[in-house]
């Protein structure tokens, strides 16, 4: 089986990492949701946009942890380039129940940055999982997904 319209499959059906030297090098932008659903008894600890926890602060944690993730995700991802971010931002905000996390993330690079975008929220929902979970067990991860790309050889949004 030849799997060479993949592109990290070389001519042999190797796995690759992607030769990116000949694309120019662009300002490119990424931002990626993760949404966490938060039950009843973990909602009452909210105040204003914070949860307070015996661990300490949840969405100032997750926001540290999720800038954290993105600056190493070619550690986690096998063929990500290494990027130098000129710029991560994570944000959470409570909509309904729900904690809804933004990670917005910019290179000058050969190579976009959607895979730091989605580790950063991905990471920064474990997060508040784990600060949690001494409350409930009924939280639930959902619907982490690429938002918007753009500076790349394709540019994307996604109606969220």
């Amino acid at each position: 089986m030849i799997l060479s319209k993949l592109s990290h499959v070389d001519g042999d059906n190797r796995p690759t990492m992607v030769d990116v030297s000949d694309k120019p090098v662009t300002q490119r932008e990424a931002c990626a949701r993760s949404i966490v659903r938060l039950p009843a008894e973990v909602l009452s600890q909210v105040e204003g946009e914070e949860i307070a926890s015996k661990k300490g602060p949840v969405f100032a944690t997750a926001i540290i942890a999720g800038v954290m993730a993105a600056k190493k995700t070619h550690e986690l991802i096998p063929f990500c380039h290494p990027l130098g971010l000129d710029s991560c931002k994570l944000s959470i905000t409570i909509q309904g129940d729900c904690a809804v996390i933004e990670c917005r993330c910019k290179v000058t690079h050969r190579t976009g940055v959607e895979m730091e975008a989605l580790t950063g929220a991905s990471v920064a929902a474990l997060t508040i999982y784990d600060m949690l979970k001494a409350l409930s067990h009924d939280i639930v991860i959902q619907d982490t997904r690429l938002v918007s790309k753009s500076g790349g050889k394709r540019e994307f949004s996604r109606d969220v």
